[in-house]
Order: structure tokens, then sequence, then C-alpha cells
């Protein structure tokens, strides 16, 4: 298959496939594009770990260095760390590992096809794809790419743009365009979300256990499927609890406790409740003199 026609589905393996690593997201995209009937033929893999998913998730692909798993490709997918992939592509460069009419992708959120520049000059079509979405590296994560959007970023060329929409759609996913420009915005969106939501549920699980609770997951989570559902939903309009009531009193008694109890966890409150007061003064929940009773009483926190 040329580099400029997309993959089409149904026609038995059409590219061959080669992932550099197996980690959490590798081993697992390597899956599904096995079985939308491409054919993985080499991976790498150093660590236990990622041999173990190797293993269980492409039984029977050869594991194989970087620079072989690439040689050996139409289809290059690079999971690797944002820092590690600039370097990566420029070793395989400088190895002739690449070559004209190769597809080469990586999933990293904050870059785009930028690193793959140096791969992009001799010939070979550049892709970003980005599932959006966590993965453990487990098989589950195969099926639940079905629920999931994939960022993807091309050069400024619509059969680019086509074949990375394509392999987006042959993983189970949704393709979303993400120009060049956007990615790290788009990146620190979703890790501020995801990331930070999973900070904040533990650190919300670790007040209850102080406070007595044995199960704090049983009690949070009616709570916090609520006010996710209420925020997809509603945007801000969905904001409960005192801040967005202005009830001054208890986001006052909320800080002596936690000083008392968690005092780590202060400044996260503190900063959160700032961003709530002023995102439910802007949606018209809270009037703008109970906006400013709430910031006075958070601003007592630092003097």
């Amino acid at each position: 298959m040329s580099a400029g026609r997309p993959p089409g589905r149904g026609a038995g393996p059409r590219l061959r496939v080669g992932v550099v690593s197996a980690g959490r997201v590798g081993a697992v995209l390597g899956a599904a594009l096995a079985r939308a009937g491409h054919e993985v033929v080499a991976v790498s893999a150093v660590s236990d770990a990622s041999l173990r998913r190797a293993e269980e998730l492409l039984p029977a692909v050869p594991v194989r260095p970087p620079d072989e798993v690439a040689d050996a490709a139409d289809l290059v997918v690079l999971a690797v760390p944002d820092d590690v992939l600039p370097g990566l592509v420029r070793g395989l460069v400088a190895t002739g590992s690449l070559r004209a009419g190769q597809i080469l992708l990586h999933t990293c959120g904050a870059h785009g096809v930028a690193p793959l520049e140096p791969a992009a000059e001799l010939g070979v079509l550049t892709l970003a794809l980005h599932p959006a979405m966590t993965f453990t590296g487990r098989a589950e994560d195969v099926e639940r790419l079905a629920t999931a959007c994939a960022a993807v970023t091309a050069p400024d060329d619509e059969a680019a743009w086509n074949v990375g929409e394509v392999l987006a759609l042959e993983l189970g996913a949704e393709p979303v365009r993400v120009p060049e420009h956007a990615r790290r915005i788009y990146h620190a969106a979703l890790s501020h979300g995801a990331n930070h939501l999973i900070t904040l549920v533990n650190e919300c699980a670790d007040l209850l256990r102080s406070a007595g609770i044995e199960i704090p997951d049983r009690v949070m989570a009616p709570v916090l499927s609520a006010s996710l559902d209420n925020a997809l939903r509603f945007g801000d309009r969905g904001l409960t609890g005192p801040v967005s009531r202005g009830d001054v009193g208890t986001v006052r008694a909320h800080l002596g406790s936690l000083r008392e109890s968690a005092p780590e966890m202060v400044a996260g409150y503190a900063a959160m409740a700032r961003r709530t007061a002023d995102r439910a003064e802007q949606a018209g929940l809270l009037d703008a003199r109970s906006a400013t009773e709430v910031h006075e009483v958070l601003d007592e926190e630092q003097r």
C-alpha cells in the first residue's frame, strides 16, 4: 500500500506493523491493529512488564530492537514517552531504519508531527495519533478504544489527514483533528482533567478514611459520578456546593478542618475553590458580592 492511500477494511493483512514499544499504549494499539486485519511483525520491549504485555497482547510477535522493528514495518508506531520521541526518531533515521513510503506515527499527546520531521525529509508519511483515554495495558483496553476519540495531527496534506483518520477508525476510535499548534493545549486539557481528577478523588478518599469511613469508594461513587455527569451535561450550570452558593461560613470551616487534619491539602482546596467561585460567578450562579466574600475567606489562608 502506498503511503498516500488510506488502508481499507476487510482485505486481510494490509500493513506490516512494527510497535516501539510494548508499553501500556503500544501493546494495546498493536493488538487493535492486528484485530483490524493488519500484521504486527515486530515489537520492542525491554522491561519485564513490557515483555509480559507483548506476550499477552501480541503473542508470537518477535521482540526486536527498535531499529529492526522499524526496518521490518510499513507502519511504524512509536508509543514512547514525550521526551524520548525526538531522540528516537533521529536515531532511527541515523541507522537507516526508515524509508520513503512508510507510515510513521507516534502516540504522544503533547507533540504534533514536528518531532517526526527528520523522517518526513526521507519521504516517510508522518502522523500524530493520540487516543484520548487512559490505558492499563490489558486486553480490555482494546475494547475501550471503541468509546474513545483519537486526536489526529498530520502535515499540511489532506491525504495524510485521511490516512490518520482511517487508522483511528480501524483502532475503533473516533478521529478528531487537532492542528499542530494546538497539540500542547489539547494535552494540557486532558492531563488537567484526567490526571488531576485521580489526585482529587484519592485525596477525597483519604479525608473520608480520616473521618472513620472504611469504604470511601462506596460513599464517593454516587456523588462523584453524578458530578461528572452534571459537568458534562450542563457545564458550569452543574456546579453545586458551598462555594457556588456563597456559604462562606462553611468554606471557612472546611479550611479549619483541613488545617488540623490534612494541612497538605489546604492549598489545593483553596486553589480549586477560587476557580469554582470565578466560574460560578461567570455562570450567574453566584453574585459578585458573594464571590468577593468567598475570595476574602480564601485569601485569609495566605496571610
